[in-house]
């Protein structure tokens, strides 16, 4: 007989406490608070949301395990309160072939702590020249329906339109890493007077905005999903919502770090807020900000990306692009987003678990707290602070751009298909 677990005298979504009863691997009731039976959570002061889905998740393997593996980075994932991941596709080798992403997600089968779903390449090497085998990656026991060559723009648009038409036969989708190649030779950082007076290579906004416009267009044309990835900027929102009022087929993300740190922080020179896209203005951050509390953006998405330490403790120039972010995901959205009123917690479950789980086809996920749906289930404590300590996280990477910082909000439990994978705020044994 399988025993019922009882979270006790939670409140979902910062709701009137409740039990929830979760058996078999689902949500079986929810009740008057002290009523359930079953073995006893006490989860008085906590807030039960459903398991956060991140749509842009690098976890290197195969290929850079010296910077994560799906192991440590599914435990980050989870001690950040996700209960599914997507991997992206710029591995070595690429996840271009049914082989790869069949690798990866048995892999993450083997972890167990979160849904690995892989993200297979759009064009084979991440080249750009040719399509790579999206058909035999979406028929794979991985069921691949997210294609991206993030790190690199699809920027050809005739391979583009026929990667957007390819995928219509099997409800896939385009991701799409913005970024106009010729317009950002050499770039470095956000373009704009800061740039001149540090001397870098300026990164303008309009080699984002010009590729998302002419996507959003050519996904109108042939009548396909495009996603846009970690969305930057102030104009590319304008975009987006027109988009989305002309009924064309778009959804989009943005990241953590885009919505609270600011390109004034490279002035440090410091490697760590070295990150693709870069980081932009103060009125970028608040049309961001705005963008996903009134729904054009539809995600929030880690955009994790580790490095060792060689490839970011090193003059700017030679460092690479990317930060940590999953196990501050949570942190930085009650910060910029919950603490600010531009969101309340149902609408928070909202863009890091239903919308995302919903775009990349995430099976089992993004249902919501409702009975009978599967018992993937985030308790967080709103009112504790934690300070961000790298060397402390379960990444093999360090390059938090948090570090040092004293951050709200606090994973204390959390549970994938019933299974408890983090107790009291560490991974369960």
């Amino acid at each position: 007989m399988t025993l019922s677990t009882v979270i006790r005298g939670v409140r979902p979504y910062n709701e009137e406490p409740v039990d929830v009863v979760v058996k078999g691997g689902v949500i079986a009731e929810v009740v008057k608070a002290g009523s359930g039976a079953g073995r006893v959570v006490d989860a008085s002061g906590l807030i039960a949301l459903p398991g956060f889905v991140d749509l842009h998740t690098h976890l290197r393997e195969p290929g850079r395990e010296d910077a994560e593996t799906i192991e440590t980075g599914s435990q980050a994932a989870a001690l950040g309160g996700f209960t599914a991941v997507f991997a992206m596709a710029n591995t070595s080798p690429v996840a271009d072939t049914a082989g790869v992403v069949e690798q990866v997600w048995h892999l993450g089968q083997q972890t167990g702590l979160v849904d690995v779903f892989p993200v297979g390449a759009v064009t084979v090497g991440l080249e750009g020249a040719h399509l790579a085998e999206l058909g035999a990656m979406a028929t794979s026991v991985a069921q691949v329906r997210m294609f991206s060559d993030d790190g690199k723009c699809v920027h050809d648009a005739a391979i583009m339109r026929r990667a957007l038409e390819y995928v219509k036969a099997f409800d896939g989708v385009i991701a799409q890493h913005a970024q106009e190649p010729r317009l950002t030779v050499d770039a470095q950082m956000n373009e704009g007077l800061l740039s001149g007076q540090l001397g870098l290579a300026g990164w303008p906004s309009v080699a984002e905005e010009s590729i998302v416009a002419r996507d959003v267009l050519l996904a109108e044309h042939v009548d396909s999903r495009l996603h846009v990835c970690h969305v930057s900027t102030a104009g590319s929102v304008d975009i987006i919502r027109w988009a989305k009022s002309k009924g064309i087929k778009v959804t989009a993300e943005v990241t953590p770090h885009h919505l609270l740190l600011t390109e004034d922080l490279v002035a440090s020179y410091d490697p760590v807020y070295k990150v693709n896209p870069p980081l932009r203005t103060g009125a970028d951050i608040a049309a961001l900000r705005a963008a996903l509390a009134d729904g054009t953006i539809d995600a929030l998405a880690t955009d994790h990306a580790p490095h060792p330490h060689e490839d970011k403790d090193c003059e700017w120039a030679a460092a690479a692009f990317g930060m940590l972010g999953l196990q501050t995901a949570f942190s930085i959205a009650v910060l910029t987003m919950i603490e600010s009123g531009l969101l309340d917690w149902r609408a928070l479950a909202d863009r890091m678990s239903v919308r995302p789980a919903r775009i990349g086809h995430a099976i089992g996920h993004g249902q919501g707290l409702v009975v009978g749906a599967p018992a993937n289930i985030c308790l967080v404590d709103p009112d504790a602070f934690w300070v961000a300590e790298p060397s402390s996280f379960a990444s093999k990477s360090r390059n938090s751009p948090y570090a040092g910082m004293t951050l709200p909000g606090r994973v204390v439990h959390v549970y994938k298909a019933g299974k408890a994978t983090v107790v009291d705020g560490g991974l369960a044994c």
